[in-house]
């Protein structure tokens, strides 16, 4: 992997970063790394790859997470993934929701970094793409200066070839899902001290990074920021990331400009039956702070999900946002 490659990238959000939304966030900048949702090594492997793991060429480069401890399931899993096109395999480490839980994935493995190694290891010797590891500092009662050491150093032994770590504990005894986005204290010095402990190693930060200004600060002290809710709530910012990360100009002037570039993309989904609302959902923030912001995202959500809901829907929607203010906030 090149070092620019990893400099700014777009989280792995369940329900949220599916293909229809990344290819809307490749619109907005060339250069991100983007990620799937986080699909199970079983749904992978015995799940339609073609629903699941499709994804449209504009979209590169683009990383598949994975979801699973059995290291030949996984391994088989990057295989598929590779095979499919993408051009990194991430293994989640960090998700909490109790159904991870259950199934023996995502934060809990925390606990395990000799079988997450293990993991990584036959995953690496399954693929040629970059395998890579996405963590929290610790669980629960965990030390996080032994806890993320344990855990890096073990996956980087195996050959991964990067680490992303949210930098908050995730709590799976206590705590909700959705709290666990937010209560666990942030504590971005622990991922800092990683990187100086690891200076050969890549180790991108994320969690509760607001902008891409925010962003910026952070690579005096790490290799890349990874922007989760900010990206996806309020996607204007990320219209900002190639001019502020990788010194290119905008593919785009303004957010109109990104959304009337969707149309194309959309007719052709439309056209194999692909609901309106599957797509113009992703929308919803497009105009964050705009006049006219509240007026587009009721048009959308009142008929947007009408059966018969076409091309004309999203339209009328944007007329209904004020040109000179959308115009100063994406300068």
């Amino acid at each position: 992997m090149e070092y620019q490659d990893y400099r700014f990238s777009v989280a792995p959000m369940m329900d949220w970063t599916d293909r229809h939304c990344r290819v809307f966030h490749r619109l907005m900048t060339r250069r991100a790394r983007l990620y799937t949702e986080m699909l199970t090594s079983g749904a992978v492997i015995h799940g339609d790859r073609a629903r699941l793991l499709g994804f449209d060429a504009s979209e590169h480069p683009v990383a598949l997470q994975l979801g699973g401890s059995d290291r030949v399931d996984l391994a088989t899993s990057a295989k598929i993934g590779e095979d499919f096109g993408y051009d990194e395999i991430n293994l989640n480490v960090g998700c909490p929701s109790d159904r991870v839980k259950d199934g023996r994935f995502g934060a809990c493995l925390m606990a395990e970094p000799g079988l997450v190694a293990t993991c990584v290891e036959a995953m690496k010797r399954a693929v040629k793409i970059p395998v890579t590891v996405k963590c929290r500092i610790g669980i629960d009662d965990q030390d996080p200066e032994l806890a993320l050491d344990a855990l890096a150093r073990g996956v980087i032994a195996a050959g991964a070839d990067m680490v992303i770590v949210h930098a908050r504990k995730a709590w799976l005894n206590g705590l909700s899902p959705r709290e666990n986005r937010d209560i666990p204290p942030l504590d971005y010095d622990r991922v800092y001290r990683l990187k100086r402990a690891l200076p050969d190693v890549p180790i991108i930060i994320n969690g509760g990074i607001a902008s891409v200004a925010e962003a910026k600060r952070h690579l005096a002290h790490v290799d890349g920021v990874m922007l989760g809710r900010a990206a996806y709530q309020e996607p204007w910012r990320l219209l900002s990331v190639d001019p502020e990360i990788f010194v290119e100009p905008a593919p785009f002037a303004s957010m109109k400009d990104v959304l009337e570039a969707m149309m194309p993309y959309m007719e052709r989904e439309l056209a194999k039956g692909t609901r309106l609302h599957s797509i113009v959902r992703h929308f919803v923030g497009a105009f964050h702070g705009v006049p006219g912001a509240r007026a587009f995202r009721r048009h959308l959500a009142e008929n947007g999900v009408k059966r018969a809901a076409g091309i004309e829907v999203l339209r009328d929607a944007i007329a209904l946002v004020d040109d000179p203010a959308l115009a100063a906030i994406a300068a």
